[in-house]
């Protein structure tokens, strides 16, 4: 299973540069990390996940702190059940400072 993730920040209408994203299993033990890039993007690539709960957490109060924004959520935590661990799973993240947005990607 890979995952991936795009964030945008809703209230400049441009990519969340620099946001640090953990994988983790669903009682939070950390998989691996990454930073979304230039263009808000982060991709997480193990392969040997099984079927099951995870979460990416997103530090989102690093980034308001480095854009010079007050946000009110210091995190964004995403679970969600992966059903078959061949699949690819993007899960993009609308941000703004009071408020967010998710779906399943493709």
């Amino acid at each position: 299973m890979s995952v991936s993730t795009h964030v945008l920040d809703a209230g400049t209408g441009t990519p969340a540069r620099g946001v640090p994203v953990r994988l983790e299993t669903g009682d939070g033990a950390v998989i691996t990390s990454a930073i979304t890039d230039d263009d808000g993007r982060a991709s997480v690539l193990p392969t040997d996940l099984q079927a099951g709960i995870f979460r990416l957490t997103f530090d989102t109060g690093a980034y308001f702190h480095a854009t010079a924004q007050v946000g009110f959520y210091p995190e964004v935590i995403i679970a969600f059940v992966v059903t078959d661990p061949n699949r690819h799973l993007h899960v993009p993240v609308l941000l703004s400072p009071f408020a967010y947005s998710t779906y399943r990607g493709s």
